[in-house]
């Protein structure tokens, strides 16, 4: 847990600091969630039990410039308190499974922030109709079927754009994170 936030933010209204930080690092510790909850349900209501939690516990940090490893201790706790609740769901991971992917978890969280800024920066090169289908495919409450009937095309054509889709987004963050052109 090595990771400072990059974010320098002082404000007087401790509040208005939270927020930003949490702004900021949301993303990162959404997608770190998600990688440990089989269900977008589920991913929410951690996330919301952790911004809860980081909001109370605020006060405890001394040093904002380490919000980042200190979320994800709580993200550690609220994954575990989950995992008791949904015990019964037969995709839950063992306590120490979850632990260890959470340590894990805070030290990726620089290239998880640096992966998040290579898609934002190739999805803007996509032309403006295939990174609305890109951004539409994965927005919830939106199914491909549903997509495919809008643009008058079959599903099947539909995940074939999409896949290619997939693969030039792969090969663009490649090279970015690779530090070449894209």
């Amino acid at each position: 847990m090595a990771e400072k936030s990059d974010v320098q933010i002082e404000t007087p209204d401790p509040h208005e600091t939270f927020l930003r930080l949490w702004t900021h690092h949301e993303p990162q510790l959404r997608a770190f969630v998600r990688s440990c909850c089989p269900k977008a349900q589920e991913v929410d209501d951690v996330m919301q039990e952790v911004s809860v939690a980081a909001l109370r516990k605020f006060s405890t940090l001394g040093d904002h410039s380490a919000f980042g490893p200190w979320a994800c201790l709580i993200v550690r706790y609220e994954l575990l308190s989950a995992r008791r609740r949904f015990a019964r769901d037969r995709l839950v991971l063992a306590e120490d499974v979850i632990a260890l992917l959470v340590d894990e978890g805070a030290q990726e969280l620089p290239l998880r922030r640096q992966q998040l800024q290579a898609l934002d920066q190739c999805l803007e090169k996509l032309p403006r109709e295939r990174r609305e289908l890109a951004l539409a495919a994965y927005a919830r409450d939106t199914t491909i079927r549903e997509i495919a009937g809008q643009l008058k095309r079959t599903e099947g054509s539909l995940y074939q754009l999409l896949a290619r889709l997939r693969m030039e987004l792969h090969r663009c963050m490649t090279l970015a994170l690779a530090g070449g052109e894209s």
